[in-house]
């Protein structure tokens, strides 16, 4: 049996976007524009994307490269603040372990010439599965992708 632990850390991730608040929340709110940016790999497989963007819905995803085991993304709604803050907490499995569980805020503050987000998750990695490191890279990368997704078509 692998030895149980957890790791708790804390990351805050600030961007500036050259878009008002309410084009960054529609982003996060809207499953079709969400599914274009928040996703893995180019090379990985998708199975299945739903997104109820409410207080209480449910966002879940499931992906992974080809032949090898799904991460699935669990995730639940607490608050939402339309073009202000949304905050939900979620749990990361890869096929059935599941190796986190994170609390993540997102504020959009407006300012000049668009939008400064503060993205925070508050963070428990069990059993040595992730780490702090590597999920604030990960984050790092999609917000890249919600920059991308936010640039005139």
């Amino acid at each position: 049996m692998q030895p149980r632990s957890t790791h708790h850390a804390t990351f805050v991730i600030e961007r500036k976007y050259p878009s008002p608040p309410a084009r960054v929340f529609a982003a996060w709110a809207d499953p079709a524009v969400k599914a274009r940016w928040f996703s893995g790999p180019s090379s990985w497989q998708r199975e299945g994307y739903v997104l109820d963007f409410r207080v209480g819905g449910r966002e879940q995803l499931r992906t992974g490269a080809a032949g090898g085991k799904m991460h699935r993304y669990d995730c639940v709604y607490h608050d939402i603040v339309p073009d202000s803050r949304i905050i939900y907490s979620y749990d990361m499995h890869i096929g059935e372990v599941r190796i986190s569980v994170s609390l993540a805020t997102v504020e959009l503050l407006p300012e000049s010439g668009g939008t400064l987000m503060r993205f925070t998750e508050q963070a428990v990695f069990l059993d040595g599965y992730d780490d702090s490191g590597a999920r604030e890279r990960g984050t790092q990368e999609l917000l890249d992708k919600l920059g991308h997704a936010l640039e005139p078509i």
